[in-house]
């Protein structure tokens, strides 16, 4: 009985009574701001700054758990995601090189001569 005489008093007195949820709004702008600052120390670690730049161009290759690969490229203020299949194609076209596979595993790609006929080599 007596808190709750105290709390009256307090309410009669013309001081406002404390909310216990106000101290979440304080606590949400904390966490925005430590989340952008996380997401900026991400980039400037792995030095991909160049992607927040505008006038930048910028190729990575994604590879998932599954093993399907992604790329995607960034030319300017445009962001193009494509995915990589195992899909043979066919149709008409002309040789521009020749790829050739190392043994270490790294893949080399020649291209053709610009004096050399297509289809010739």
């Amino acid at each position: 009985m007596r808190l709750l005489r105290r709390r009256r008093r307090l309410a009669d007195s013309g001081q406002p009574l404390e909310d216990p949820i106000s101290g979440v709004a304080n606590l949400f702008d904390a966490s925005v701001v430590f989340i952008v600052s996380m997401m900026i120390a991400l980039f400037m670690a792995y030095n991909m700054m160049d992607l927040l730049d505008p006038t930048s161009e910028v190729t990575m290759v994604k590879k998932n758990a599954q093993g399907e690969m992604e790329i995607i490229t960034k030319k300017g203020k445009e962001i193009k995601a494509s995915k990589v299949t195992d899909q043979k194609l066919s149709g008409r076209g002309e040789r521009l090189g020749t790829a050739y596979r190392l043994a270490d595993g790294k893949i080399v790609y020649v291209p053709s001569a610009s004096g050399s006929p297509s289809g010739s080599e």
